[in-house]
């Protein structure tokens, strides 16, 4: 039924002008679409990133957005780290930190939060 249907990540956040920047700024995103007041609307390569102003920001405890970076992975923590993201760390999870990164085998995988505290992550996939 919806195997052959795209879909878009949607993520609530408290301030939709501080999001705008984020977004645009800190991650480079391209907005494609801001005519609904207090919507947002972020291309991710064949994807759309959809944010939102919502009371309810930032209540989601666990991953919201991934994107897989591939061999970028490095390259991209430290454009981040740059811009003033901090990275998370989770040792329980069994992979060894290396900085901001996760390794586990061959997986990488790095968490960051939005200003809303929506966790977002990149992994080397």
């Amino acid at each position: 039924m919806l195997k052959d249907k795209s879909s878009s990540a949607i993520l609530a956040v408290s301030n939709i002008d501080r999001a705008r920047c984020f977004y645009s700024d800190t991650l480079q995103l391209d907005l494609i679409d801001e005519g609904m007041e207090d919507v947002l609307v972020f291309r991710t390569d064949a994807t759309h990133l959809v944010v939102y102003r919502s009371d309810e920001a930032g209540s989601n405890r666990a991953n919201a957005v991934v994107w897989g970076v591939g061999g970028e992975i490095e390259t991209i923590v430290a454009a981040l780290r740059a811009k003033g993201v901090t990275f998370e760390h989770y040792p329980d999870i069994g992979a060894f930190v290396d900085g901001a990164i996760h390794k586990a085998g061959d997986m990488k995988m790095v968490w960051f939060k939005d200003p809303d505290g929506n966790i977002l992550h990149l992994n080397n996939m």
